[in-house]
């Protein structure tokens, strides 16, 4: 279904849905991502994560809602200061997209289709992964950390580690998440999971700039290390508490789901 850009500038209003676009010295292609944005919304949040480039002059000119602070923090806490400043401003609901130019805004439409049939979910922007551009370790990552959400959930995605997505602020608003950096979009979504949020994807587009030319601030070891940390983390509580959990909830609804059908079935036919 195609859909016009009033239409989803509309839906923007209407549904009370803002974009939050995290930074740290993007400076060549911020302003570019945010012309873009202009052209289905201006209901825009920009965190800028301590960028010490050009950035925050490329942002003091432009009409955009603007969080900011000196020190660099991590992707993660910049997109839960973001949540924090679009429930402030009264939204109901935000898509982050990446500030590097990987995404493209023209996909909007798709996340906005997928809300009105899932408005209690969060909408995942699932990436083609085989395409040529994509880098090895990228492509190697994702699957990683789609394997170990599945082990976690018991629920199969396939870009775990995308960035492009829509959340729920109202589902979200009682959880304290702990960690600060890329690692947070993957404890978002496991957590989600575990307390029965809705997650589905939406085909996006992707684009990565040659070697020379990308600027990517993930750090294959530390920030490998830190995502592996974490995975340690939830799949023990996913073997102590969660499995065992799920287990006893399930053995609990079919006596009580056989309970019921006892009960109706006497109410039917009752004892002569």
């Amino acid at each position: 279904m195609s859909v016009d850009n009033q239409t989803i500038r509309s839906t923007f209003h209407s549904h009370k849905i803002c974009v939050i676009v995290p930074t740290f010295n993007n400076g060549t292609t911020i302003e570019t991502v945010l012309k873009d944005l202009s052209q289905y919304t201006d209901q825009v949040v920009v965190v800028n994560d301590g960028s010490t480039d050009h950035t925050k002059e490329i942002l003091e000119r432009l009409p955009v809602e603007v969080v900011g602070y000196n020190d660099n923090q991590g992707k993660g806490w910049a997109i839960r200061q973001g949540f924090k400043r679009a429930v402030e401003l009264g939204y109901a609901y935000a898509i982050t997209i990446d500030s590097d130019g990987q995404h493209f805004a023209d996909d909007l439409p798709s996340f906005i289709e997928a809300l009105s049939a899932h408005p209690q979910a969060i909408i995942l922007g699932a990436r083609n992964m085989d395409q040529h551009s994509v880098p090895g370790k990228s492509s190697f990552g994702n699957n990683f950390s789609n394997f170990w959400f599945w082990f976690e959930t018991g629920l199969r995605l396939p870009d775990t580690q995308s960035g492009y997505r829509l959340y729920p602020l109202q589902l979200l608003r009682n959880f304290s998440f702990f960690t600060r950096k890329y690692e947070f979009e993957i404890e978002v979504l496991v957590r989600a999971a575990w307390s029965g949020i809705k997650i589905v994807s939406v085909p996006v587009k992707v684009f990565y700039a040659k070697k020379e030319k990308r600027i990517s601030h993930f750090r294959p070891f530390w920030d490998f290390f830190r995502i592996s940390v974490l995975n340690t983390v939830l799949v023990t509580i996913t073997l102590l508490y969660i499995k065992p959990r799920d287990f006893f909830r399930s053995i609990k609804k079919k006596t009580s789901d056989r309970s019921l059908s006892n009960t109706c079935s006497t109410r039917i036919n009752p004892a002569v």
